[in-house]
């Protein structure tokens, strides 16, 4: 059963000569290999006193030994990966909030992270892929940072920790999701269900490895599935096409923008496409437009499946289904695996066709937020988690996202708390007041724009506001527009309203 596994079991049986974890110009990784070198690692962190439900932080770029490290570290403790473009301020907060037990690092790593973690306090433990190894293999040393080494701890079971991330909160700093290997071996299980999986396929995979979506969809779903995953250095529309060729991948799955992307280029790599033995192409984390979902389509020759996840599902919730059943364009599917329905304000679960707040429960959910009752009490009623999104399931079980219940700014799949750029900015100071809101915006799904009205008697550019962003937050974080106003418009009560304030203001129409 999915619910009862764990990362070991998840990677044991199949053909040990089978690949498992290929990359552009290195040799492959096998099944047996991987399970190897995950009990290597395993090994190396029990030597620096790391086990079972310690949280070791993961810096690296995207590429096979991230998939490895992911894969290992959760094997063997919990996986806590953190993406790289963060600034100093963001690591010193997620290192601190993680109460991380190490970090792990590529060997002369220069990221920021790294002089945080040594000034908390954190284990740095760098990694190093030997010379000709295969794709994901690398050996750990560490520093002499870091409290003395424990005896090492036991194996962990279904219900220990081995993911955690930080997700997104509107009125509070972002929540730590913690997911225990039953919920992300569910998930898994649920992925390459919905998707069919077999041992021949293979993923090519230009997802980020900080991004829940291509930890659990395009690495934990191949092996789940005893099949393979092609990881590259991550999206590049440029190679997108030699990668497709040098993988020989069956499936890849990715967020609009990147589709859109890939589309751009497609015409003049037409001899690629017609060579490649693409089955299916999945897209997940941010609202597919069906012109482009149709596109692909006529483009590859193939199905493309759109499927519906967020963190504390350890990925997918619903998930259109492969031929011959119906892709409804605009839906997300049907349930992939936890039960979904959709509830009203009281708490009551609705009929097909009512519109309210989108609900879900199963193996694959988190069991609430770390440290956050206030939180818990407000995202679970009678055991469903309540996601913030509104939605409406129509009478053959399919569901359409008809907005947010929830503020966060859905930029293409990446997912900003509109606070924390609040107090970024307000931290300026030229700047008395700010609120941070959603731009619709035709290519990302949402962008972000901020509304700011600056201390009597100073000045500031657009310009100067978002370099000084731009120092403290991660690029993605920053506002593209940024409004100066004398006041900013206010709701019915005198509360300032996100939701709403972009029509307002005549932007992103």
């Amino acid at each position: 059963m999915a619910d009862a596994m764990t990362i070991r079991d998840l990677i044991d049986g199949g053909n040990p000569d089978a690949p498992a974890i290929l990359a552009p110009d290195r040799p492959a990784l096998t099944r047996g290999g991987l399970r190897d070198h995950v009990q290597r690692t395993i090994s190396a962190l029990a030597a620096h006193g790391i086990g079972r439900n310690d949280r070791v932080a993961i810096v690296l770029p995207n590429g096979p030994e991230m998939a490895t490290a992911f894969v290992a570290v959760a094997a063997g403790a919990s996986t806590a990966p953190l993406n790289p473009a963060y600034r100093r301020p963001e690591f010193e907060f997620y290192l601190s909030d993680l109460n991380a037990r190490a970090l792990l690092v590529e060997r002369g790593s220069t990221s920021d992270a790294v002089a945080v973690a040594r000034e908390l306090g954190v284990r740095v433990l760098e990694i190093e892929s030997p010379a000709a190894a295969p794709a994901g293999v690398f050996t750990i040393s560490g520093s002499a940072d870091g409290p003395p080494a424990p005896e090492a701890p036991v194996s962990p079971g279904a219900e220990d920790e081995a993911l955690v991330l930080h997700t997104s909160g509107t009125t509070s700093r972002p929540k730590i999701v913690p997911l225990r290997h039953r919920n992300v071996c569910a998930s898994a299980a649920n992925v390459a269900r919905a998707l069919a999986l077999q041992p021949d396929d293979r993923c090519l995979n230009v997802m980020p490895l900080f991004h829940i979506h291509g930890l659990i969809a395009a690495i934990l779903a191949s092996l789940h599935a005893r099949a393979s995953v092609f990881c590259t250095p991550g999206f590049n529309a440029l190679r997108f096409f030699a990668w497709l060729e040098e993988s020989d991948a069956t499936w890849y799955t990715a967020v609009p923008t990147m589709h859109q992307a890939i589309l751009s280029r497609a015409e003049r790599n037409r001899a690629v496409i017609d060579a490649a033995r693409i089955r299916l192409i999945r897209s997940s984390s941010a609202s597919l437009p069906p012109q482009v979902m149709a596109e692909l389509e006529a483009v590859f020759g193939a199905p493309v499946i759109e499927s519906y996840g967020m963190t504390e599902a350890a990925h997918q919730m619903t998930s259109n289904p492969l031929p011959p059943l119906p892709r409804k364009p605009g839906t997300v599917g049907v349930p992939a695996g936890p039960d979904v329905a959709v509830m009203d304000e009281a708490g009551t679960i609705l009929d097909r066709g009512r519109t309210g707040e989108v609900v879900i429960r199963g193996a694959n959910v988190t069991a609430g937020y770390d440290s956050n009752p206030e939180a818990n009490e407000k995202s679970f009623t009678e055991g469903w988690f309540r996601t913030g999104d509104q939605g409406v399931i129509d009478d053959d079980g399919y569901l359409t996202i008809t907005g947010r219940l929830k503020e966060i700014i859905n930029r293409g799949g990446e997912k900003i708390s509109p606070r924390e750029v609040d107090e970024v900015l307000l931290d300026h100071p030229a700047v008395a007041q700010v609120v941070t809101f959603a731009i619709p915006d035709a290519k990302l799904g949402e962008d972000i724009g901020a509304a700011i009205v600056l201390r009597e008697g100073q000045q500031a550019t657009d310009r100067e506001l978002r370099d000084f962003a731009a120092t403290r937050l991660a690029a993605f974080k920053v506002p593209r527009t940024i409004v100066l106003l004398d006041e900013i418009p206010k709701g019915a009560t005198g509360k300032l309203q996100r939701i709403g304030l972009a029509g307002k203001l005549g932007l992103g129409e």
